[in-house]
């Protein structure tokens, strides 16, 4: 599993990954919010919570095409499908690297961006606490998603109208915690939501991936 982490970190880093690629989106998406909304720092300040998470989630959307696409072209897939690793393992490998190259770093980036936003200073943790718990989520959803459509050409489409309606539970309550928390107000509720979401989708949803891959390799 721990070959396989590092092998994935190592393309997803890489020229083309989805390290670079999700950064620079997220980045765009922030940087353009107010030339279309206007530069008023009280507008910005109230619509910043929930643009960071539309950025995010869809800069994680950005890279979810690759997640078994070049292991499917090579031939890779099926050496893992006949391999010790339970093909369970391998999706949760999958979704781990995912996180790793595009879900942390919008993490990190997050409270930078926001500055730019005019997020309040008391919405900084509260963004970071969400995005953390979150991610993972995005991963995982995205990582079923891209095992539904490994092997189908331009695939790309398709992934995003089956992924995108999975994750608005978690966009709705990742962006509450962090306007709460932008507001002064009790995140408890929306940030414990959050986190059953997330458990409930790394507990069930690699069985689904591997269920579906095995499928389509046969």
């Amino acid at each position: 599993m721990i070959a396989l982490l590092i092998r994935d970190l190592k393309l997803g880093t890489r020229a083309g990954g989805g390290f670079g690629l999700g950064l620079s989106f997220f980045l765009i998406v922030v940087v353009l919010v107010p030339f279309g909304v206007g530069p008023e720092m009280g507008q910005l300040s109230a619509i910043a919570p929930g643009i960071l998470w539309v950025g995010a989630l869809l800069a994680c959307l950005l890279s979810l095409d690759r997640i078994f696409a070049l292991d499917w072209e090579d031939g890779s897939l099926d050496l893992l499908a006949t391999s010790p690793l339970p093909m369970e393992g391998v999706a949760s490998v999958k979704a781990l690297a995912h996180w790793l190259t595009t879900g942390l770093p919008l993490v990190l980036a997050a409270p930078v961006l926001g500055v730019l936003l005019n997020l309040p200073q008391a919405g900084i943790w509260p963004l970071i606490w969400s995005l953390g718990l979150g991610t993972p989520a995005l991963s995982v959803i995205g990582t079923f998603g891209a095992a539904l459509t490994v092997g189908l050409k331009r695939g790309g489409l398709l992934l995003s109208l089956l992924v995108l309606p999975l994750y608005v539970p978690t966009l709705i309550f990742g962006a509450e915690v962090a306007r709460r928390g932008a507001m002064g107000m009790e995140i408890a509720t929306p940030l414990l939501m959050l986190a059953g979401i997330t458990c409930g989708t790394i507990a069930l949803l690699p069985f689904a991936s591997a269920a579906v891959l095995r499928v389509n390799l046969r």
